[in-house]
């Protein structure tokens, strides 16, 4: 069976059920479990599906914009074993931060049965989380159509009106020389996420690490924690800048 027969039978089982789990769509379709892995990817890529630890959910185009879901679908594998691991960091309880990042979006599935309060402002997070456990509050603001965030000085005031225990952000970039972002609306989110909040955890893949983008908004002691997945040689470094590293490999 190509792959275009195998996409069509995909899409029909999400449309049906939501969901599809990698091992019952390998015996299903009589494909080994790589590659069923690997056709669900491609269809994340194409924002079809949304990718999930152990299978695929249904993306609802009147919800999640594709652009943001392309995004959240590079690194699939990556991103979730570094949100689980942070998903691990949280209490019931807890009072936690989540930025717009496209990796933080995808601590969403980790932590929806988990009674804590979520402070956001984006989009796709309050759509993954709603009708849950999860207590959510919006900030106000500018919304940013293609961050599908709000930002702005009215969302810095709102996010400075509250403490949070937690906070878990990601970065376009992240070297020894300090945290880089690609506009200064979301330097001034992340720093005010930070900067009231107690215990603030960075979460970024392999590809962020070393990466120097157009603004050098803060140095490395913003943050308290790393969480990714980039091997001992990319975070040569960062520990003597007293940062804490969980490494998920």
């Amino acid at each position: 069976m190509n792959f275009q027969k195998r996409k069509q039978k995909i899409l029909e089982q999400l449309n049906a059920h939501g969901e599809v789990d990698i091992k019952q769509l390998a015996a299903g379709l009589a494909i080994s479990e790589i590659t069923a892995r690997r056709d669900l990817n491609q269809l994340a890529s194409d924002g079809l599906l949304y990718r999930t630890h152990g299978g695929a959910m249904k993306v609802n185009p009147f919800e999640k914009p594709h652009d943001f879901i392309n995004k959240a679908a590079k690194n699939p594998e990556a991103k979730d074993n570094i949100c689980r691991v942070a998903a691990g960091q949280i209490c019931d309880g807890d009072i936690i931060f989540m930025d717009c990042g496209s990796t933080v979006f995808r601590l969403c599935q980790f932590i929806k049965n988990k009674k804590i309060k979520v402070i956001t402002n984006s989009l796709p997070v309050i759509y993954e989380l709603q009708n849950c456990a999860v207590s959510l509050n919006i900030i106000g603001g500018e919304f940013d159509s293609e961050r599908q965030a709000v930002h702005g000085s009215m969302a810095g005031e709102h996010i400075s009106k509250y403490r949070a225990s937690k906070a878990f952000l990601g970065v376009d970039g992240i070297s020894v020389n300090g945290l880089f972002a690609n506009t200064e609306n979301e330097a001034a989110i992340t720093t005010t996420f930070a900067n009231n909040s107690d215990y603030t955890y960075l979460l970024c893949d392999a590809s962020k690490i070393g990466k120097e983008s157009y603004l050098r908004f803060a140095d490395l002691d913003l943050i308290d924690a790393i969480i990714t997945d980039a091997d001992g040689g990319k975070l040569e470094g960062f520990e003597d800048k007293g940062m804490v590293i969980l490494n998920v490999n």
